[in-house]
């Protein structure tokens, strides 16, 4: 993690990272002002609230109460050597806990992330360099060297040269990559957390066999979705962008809608319009871009290629954002490479789809064909010996696809947790679905995992399957477990008799496409100096419903994005406007501002927390309609999930309405006590919101320029090295 100093004041220091600032000072004796706690003090404190977090963690799990468990740190000083010292971390157990537990804690205690780092010893390099923000990729590997050569299936360049090719693009662009976490709780299952030290809403997750595998997958994945633009879906991408020469990508092109908001004919074609216009609900104006908002240029549309006969076809980017995700993307060393991913994960998803909305019954792996692959099974023992029966399944459906799958259950919760994955190689789809079910998880993690059900409608409601592709939380059905498969087993091979070769084995993914009657259509970005790809599969590859186009559109956003960032502006008649749209959008009042306009706030502020019903209850009080403000005040203290501080104000202004909308009540007879319960700040703030002269309370001043939003400044300044990069390159060919 990259943290950034800055000198204030006399000996204050201001450290940044991520979302967070923290202030460190000096005691007055050394010439300090006092004012915060000094470097070494925020060390100390480290220690004993990580020990505290792994006491947390260990009785969460087991639904062990922490009110009455007491945990302290004194480290004591060697007189002869002060940087010798002994951390004594001890911990008060109420007597209701068994001995067993009390075991448990202190072994919990023991893995501290702090203490191991500290007992290990940190190495520091202390360094000058030119700029802070150069030298990108130093933070990733120091010990890989060039002179190794380690070959896997489906690369088609050793991993050293595949990590040191794709660390120098992201240095080109200016990406400062950092490793965020390692994980390596079984043997031969590597994972990992990269993230853009700049911008950390950047980042993705890797997974191998290896440490090497899994920081090229982690790579790979970083520069296919910077290539196909992900880390920035759904979100508003400024002004300036928005009326740049090109917005997504040089090849780009803008079409206006037609008569009466038709879609444009230059878009789609016969087939497309078949799957995504059934009933010709569809419409010009439920297609125009979110990231741009910029109507006024019509539909932005992106080059794909149809596969069945190399036609360019125009997909409207809205229509990409809103129903594919990152589903049908990837990047590698040739395009062959990049098309075998592609293609197994598209497989991987909709056959798990298949499978699990049709509470499919898969062949267990015969235990003679698993012993064939001796590291996947050391890592299956492995997670056997902790406790978690694991089940391994041929997901091929009778060798129809590429698919495997490593089920885990947990006894200790119930839960459990089916991960698939795919590729033309039988060992390649099993090795991918034990790393992608370990991927960035603890063994305590592994105690979040949902219970299986007998309820045919949780199993197939729309949003199971979402969670299932975000990060596979949703729910699976106990006829997965049943011993009676619907398949029998197959030791399927899509290699062409193991050759594995990427070429050969992209053709034999597309023709099951074909067979299958699909059209595929498919876009190349070289751009950034990699070979990525995209691949649509209409009716096939989606995560969300079709029908979302029209009922659950990201680009709402556009009703809402420029009010809401103008919000201190607006007048009375603006502001009436404002609400009554939000009433009227039939949206949860849960829903977060963020995720309405497509703004990345940070937070741990009160803008990044705001919600719909917030949001009303703001306006409503700026328009001194108290009964309505009251109304969605008793709401928020229903069922609020902000912050402590947040709910106090509330309830201050909740007795605060109470006694200005009673004529019966005066506000000076209960405003002593009302300070004495809420504080002076609380009561003020309350005060002045129902007398007119605090708006939007918390609520920091913006507007489209963004101003004061830095996280998602930060996020904008790493769209436009894509840009800028795109724009150098220019408008590249679209045949392939």
């Amino acid at each position: 993690m990259e943290i950034k100093v800055n000198f204030l004041d006399n000996l204050r220091l201001e450290a940044k990272f991520d979302d967070f600032t923290v202030i460190a000072d000096q005691p007055i004796r050394y010439k300090g002002d006092g004012s915060a706690p000094g470097p070494f003090d925020y060390f100390l404190a480290s220690s004993a609230m990580c020990a505290a977090y792994f006491v947390k963690v260990y009785c969460a799990a087991r639904d062990i109460p922490t009110d009455n468990i007491r945990l302290s740190q004194n480290n004591i000083v060697d007189p002869e050597n002060r940087y010798k010292q002994i951390f004594k971390i001890q911990v008060e157990l109420p007597a209701d806990i068994s001995e067993k537990d009390r075991q448990g804690i202190l072994r919990s205690i023991d893995r501290c992330t702090v203490k191991k780092v500290v007992q290990t010893g940190p190495e520091f390099i202390i360094e000058q360099v030119e700029s802070i923000d150069a030298d990108a990729q130093a933070l990733l590997m120091p010990n890989l060297t060039s002179e190794q050569n380690t070959f896997i299936a489906g690369k088609d360049l050793p991993l050293e040269q595949t990590i040191a090719n794709m660390s120098s693009i992201l240095a080109g662009l200016g990406m400062k990559i950092e490793i965020a976490s390692w994980r390596n709780i079984v043997p031969n299952v590597w994972s990992l957390h990269i993230r853009d030290a700049q911008s950390p809403m950047c980042f993705t997750n890797g997974k191998g066999a290896t440490k090497e595998s899994a920081l090229a997958s982690a790579l790979g994945e970083f520069i296919e979705r910077l290539n196909c633009n992900f880390f920035y879906n759904d979100q508003f991408w400024g002004e300036e962008i928005a009326n740049a020469d090109f917005v997504h990508y040089p090849e780009e092109k803008w079409f206006k809608p037609g008569p009466d908001d038709a879609l444009p004919t230059e878009i789609l074609d016969e087939y497309c319009l078949e799957i995504y216009n059934p009933d010709d609900e569809l419409l010009g104006s439920h297609l125009y871009d979110t990231n741009s908002g910029n109507t006024a240029r019509g539909i932005c549309s992106l080059p794909f290629v149809r596969q069945s006969d190399k036609e360019v076809v125009y997909f409207p980017s809205n229509l990409i954002e809103n129903l594919y995700l990152s589903n049908g993307m990837s990047a590698g060393n040739t395009l062959a490479e990049a098309q075998v991913q592609c293609l197994s994960e598209i497989f991987e998803r909709a056959v798990k789809r298949e499978i699990i909305e049709g509470e499919i019954t898969l062949p267990d792996v015969p235990q003679e064909v698993l012993a064939k692959y001796p590291s996947i099974q050391a890592g299956i023992e492995a997670l056997e010996q902790q406790g978690f029966p694991v089940l391994v399944k041929d997901a091929s459906l009778g060798g129809q696809y590429p698919v495997m799958c490593v089920t885990l259950m947990n006894p200790r919760t119930g839960g459990v947790f089916a991960s698939f994955g795919a590729h033309p190689n039988f060992q390649v789809a099993l090795e991918r679905s034990l790393t992608e079910l370990l991927q960035g998880r603890s063994f305590e993690g592994l105690n979040d995992l949902p219970q299986p059900t007998f309820s045919t409608n949780a199993v197939t409601e729309p949003n199971n399957y979402v969670e299932h592709f975000i990060d596979s939380s949703g729910v699976v059905s106990w006829h997965f477990f049943s011993a009676k498969s619907d398949y029998d087993f197959v030791e399927w091979d899509f290699t062409n008799q193991g050759t594995n070769s990427n070429a050969q084995e992209a053709a034999a993914l597309f023709a099951i496409l074909e067979d299958m009657g699909k059209e595929v259509y498919m876009a190349v970005y070289k751009h950034l100096g990699a070979t990525a790809c995209r691949i649509l599969v209409p009716d096939y590859s989606e995560v969300y419903l079709i029908e979302d186009l029209v009922w659950d559109n990201t680009n709402k956003a556009l009703g809402f994005r420029e009010d809401i960032l103008n919000l201190h502006r607006l007048d009375n008649d603006r502001l009436e406007a404002l609400v009554e749209r939000l009433e009227e959008c039939e949206l949860d009042d849960y829903t977060e501002i963020k995720t309405l306009i497509g703004i990345e706030f940070d937070d741990n502020t009160e803008w990044g927390q705001l919600t719909i019903l917030e949001l009303k209850l703001l306006i409503y009080l700026a328009l001194q309609q108290f009964e309505e403000a009251k109304d969605l005040v008793e709401a928020y203290l229903q069922y609020n999930t902000n912050t402590v501080e947040r709910g106090l104000f509330y309830q201050c202004l909740n007795v605060v309405l109470e006694v200005v909308i009673d004529d019966e009540l005066e506000l000076d007879d209960y405003a002593y006590n009302f300070r004495r319960m809420f504080g002076d700040e609380r009561m003020d703030a309350a005060v002045g919101s129902v007398e007119g002269h605090v708006r939007f309370h918390g609520l920091t001043p913006t507007s489209m320029k963004l101003e004061g939003l830095d996280r998602h400044l930060r996020l904008i300044e790493s769209y436009k090295k894509l840009h800028a990069a795109r724009a150098k390159a220019g408008p590249l060919s679209i045949a392939v």
